[in-house]
């Protein structure tokens, strides 16, 4: 929330106005938009398609607002840590936000411990397609958790600031989502 609070004063925007922004996600049951990005595993450059990893199983796209800063830091770890138990429900992790491909090959390593994979957006297309953009103008995405189907659906949507129940209920959303016989 400092990341947030720091930002719209900086922009003079409104706490209430800002608050809002970051609230902002696509409704369970909306088409999940289709990308093709530059990311990073273990930092290597590859090109990560939506449509390709949900040919797979469900995939957990989550937006944070700058690697390496504590907030992010912190859920990238979450995230890592918690890897294995998504691909044992047949789920894949992708981190998203608007730093360039050379801070993420840094990160995929150090922070996301060369685990899930984190795209570049930035240009924002992504962010703007999920409704995932933290102030308009900036190249910050909300901190917006999203698990998609393989019918390309959003199944679950969660925004907060702070990190640390993002994995916890994309986690058990995917549970509720293979529970429901999927």
């Amino acid at each position: 929330m400092k990341l947030l609070s720091r930002l719209c004063l900086a922009l003079g925007v409104s706490a209430l106005l800002c608050s809002a922004l970051a609230q902002a996600e696509l409704a369970k049951g909306a088409a999940a938009p289709d990308f093709r990005t530059e990311a990073s595993l273990g930092g290597k450059r590859f090109q990560y398609s939506l449509n390709e990893a949900l040919q797979h199983g469900p995939v957990v796209l989550y937006f944070y607002p700058a690697a390496f800063t504590s907030g992010c830091t912190v859920e990238a770890h979450l995230f890592a840590e918690a890897v294995d138990k998504f691909k044992a429900l047949g789920a894949t992790v992708i981190g998203v936000s608007g730093d360039d491909i050379e801070k993420l090959q840094r990160f995929s390593v150090s922070e996301c411990r060369s685990k899930f994979p984190v795209a570049a957006d930035g240009e924002r297309k992504i962010m703007k397609a999920y409704d995932a953009v933290m102030i308009p103008g900036t190249s910050y995405a909300s901190r917006t958790s999203y698990v998609i189907t393989p019918d390309h659906k959003v199944w679950y949507s969660y925004s907060a600031m702070d990190p640390n129940q993002h994995v916890a209920n994309t986690m058990q959303a995917v549970e509720a989502w293979k529970a429901a016989g999927h």
